[in-house]
């Protein structure tokens, strides 16, 4: 063999060595680990999930704030419409995971998700411009004022779910494409993906921290064409972006031609077409025609076990394997822990509405000629968790791996018990603030007058966003690891929406339970409401009040599920 020959052998050899299980380049060929996935790729998309939720909370943070104000809705509506629109737009991920996992795969969703995001978004800010083009008034009590055109209030409706839509489609597919960049066969990459996580949040935290006091204080004072027409620029760009790191990224290949929905759907039919059938190893070995390992056929969930049998009066015998049963096991088992977790999404709910709302009312000058605006207080979370997020990585964690011997410090589901424990304590404080502004409102005199300022410093508010912040730190990054590694690979998109469908789940369980408080204690505008439009009249007390106490029975529930909780162990690494 010449030595020509040699060295191309040991470069095919080295070549191949380099390439990526179960994933291809963009050209279709086996990816290269140098030259593809890892930070190359994930640098792009964390840069588009930060213009994406720029132009995402551009929206929804000051949403109440438009509704009540442009729109004249009433707060309890307005407070019933955010919670509405932002519970579709965190349960719409369920629908465009499944079209990724099922159908077009994450990178071709991505790319039609943005551009309905983009339409929406432009659509949006050309209803803003409404109000200057037609002039209506209408009668409000015993005054005229400015209402909104009809028309305008359809369009912004239209685009406001528009927007939703294409965030359904992006949100999941964006994060699970980004940590498909890492492969998880890899001792170093796998240990990068963890990373990825943290580094997800914290760049998006930090962007969006700086970019929404300013895109607040444009809609609240300047203009709220600017206010919209900002989003939809930088949603534009998070586009072009992704578009722009196409060559580095890597595309992971389908293991199996069956949708995994068909697949773990199949399971639970044949589980329930099989239940009166007994149950036992014997049958499961014979009908296999081999020896099964015992883990293979716990006896949590056992009653899925039977899906391995073929039915009796069937004339196919063609059964479900045991890694489609052991799939099934695996989304089973993150039931209750996402049901526990609905009462987190019910609080984290209130920081766009009423929390906007108690703010409005408090003095917000910072300096003389400068008021905050309310809107932008919801930059305070970001601020905890960009601040706090290193002192997790760089201290707690070495500190609890020390104590515990497990290389994160705590496990997954630890570290979401924390946030929710953390999370009692911001939503209590926050009771304990509203009583104060109330008794300030009472001994100012100022309780009939719902525009006025009150003498009480919009920094009073600064403990339960920034404990919010702290909380969010624990729960979000490590419901986004525990959806995302505990689902079956095909469903991670899934895993993701998941997610995100707490706060959806959440956010319509707020507005559910503001409905059903304001029927029992009275109707729009009234005195004993706990939600009356004139805030200084009102109860949002009582309301943190009684989520804490559902926070309480939440974490109970919580560490309850857990104990019994088996991990997903995938995969058995080295290194």
């Amino acid at each position: 063999m010449s030595i020509s020959d040699q060295v191309s052998m040991e470069a095919h050899l080295s070549l191949v060595l380099d390439t990526v299980d179960g994933a291809i380049d963009y050209k279709g060929q086996p990816a290269i680990r140098s030259k593809s996935g890892s930070w190359k790729s994930a640098r792009f998309i964390i840069g588009v999930e930060v213009a994406e939720r720029v132009a995402f909370y551009g929206i929804q943070t000051n949403l109440i704030s438009y509704l009540t104000g442009p729109l004249h809705q009433t707060t309890v509506t307005a407070a019933e419409n955010v919670n509405i629109w932002t519970g579709t737009a965190s349960l719409l991920p369920i629908f465009g995971a499944y079209i990724a996992d099922s159908h077009l795969g994450r990178y071709t969703t991505i790319i039609i998700a943005s551009l309905l995001y983009v339409v929406g978004l432009g659509l949006l800010t050309l209803s803003a411009m409404l109000p200057s083009l037609t002039n209506s008034e209408c009668k409000v009590g015993n005054e005229f004022t400015s209402c909104p055109p009809r028309v305008q209030v359809i369009l912004f409706f239209v685009s406001l779910y528009m927007v939703a839509i294409g965030q359904g489609g992006h949100k999941p597919c964006v994060q699970a494409f980004g940590a498909d960049q890492f492969d998880e066969q890899h001792p170093k990459e796998y240990k990068d993906r963890s990373s990825f996580f943290n580094w997800w949040y914290f760049t998006m935290c930090a962007g969006c921290m700086v970019t929404l006091w300013i895109l607040n204080y444009i809609q609240d004072n300047l203009s709220w064409v600017l206010g919209f027409g900002i989003p939809f620029v930088a949603m534009i760009i998070a586009l072009l972006v992704f578009l722009l790191g196409t060559m580095t990224y890597r595309f992971n290949i389908q293991g199996n031609d069956s949708s995994p929905f068909l697949r773990i759907g199949r399971v639970f039919v044949a589980a329930l077409t099989n239940w009166r059938t007994n149950l036992s190893s014997s049958a499961i070995e014979e009908e296999h025609g081999e020896i099964v390992p015992h883990h293979n056929y716990d006896q949590q969930f056992n009653f899925l076990n039977k899906a391995l049998l073929a039915p009796n009066d069937s004339k196919e015998k063609e059964t479900c394997r045991h890694s489609e049963v052991e799939e099934a096991k695996a989304v089973l088992r993150l039931v209750p822990i996402w049901a526990a977790s609905l009462v987190y999404g019910i609080v984290f709910a209130q920081s766009p509405t009423f929390f906007t709302k108690q703010a409005v009312t408090m003095d917000r000058n910072i300096f003389p000629g400068f008021d905050i605006p309310a809107a932008s207080l919801q930059t305070l979370p970001l601020t905890g968790i960009v601040l706090f997020s290193p002192i997790y990585d760089r201290l707690f964690v070495p500190i609890a791996r020390a104590i515990t011997g497990k290389p994160s410090g705590i496990t997954v589901l630890q570290r979401i018990g924390t946030g929710l424990f953390i999370s009692i304590f911001a939503i209590s404080i926050a009771a304990l603030v509203e009583m104060k502004r109330l008794k300030t409102a009472q001994e100012s005199g100022l309780v009939d007058d719902p525009n006025a300022t009150l003498p009480m410093s919009i920094w009073w508010l600064i403990p339960q966003y920034f404990l919010f912040g702290i909380s969010d730190v624990f729960i979000m990054v490590g419901l986004q690891e525990f959806f995302y590694g505990q689902v079956p690979n095909d469903l991670r998109s899934m895993g993701l929406a998941l997610y995100l469908s707490i706060f959806g789940v959440g956010s319509f369980l707020s507005g559910f339970l503001i409905s059903l408080i304001e029927k029992v204690c009275g109707k729009d505008g009234k005195q004993d409401s706990w939600f009356a439009n004139n805030l200084n009249k009102a109860h949002l007390d009582y309301f943190y009040w009684l989520l804490s106490g559902l926070s309480v029975v939440g974490l109970a529930l919580f560490i309850c599920f857990s104990k019994s909780y088996i991990y997903n162990h995938k995969v058995t690494r080295r290194g």
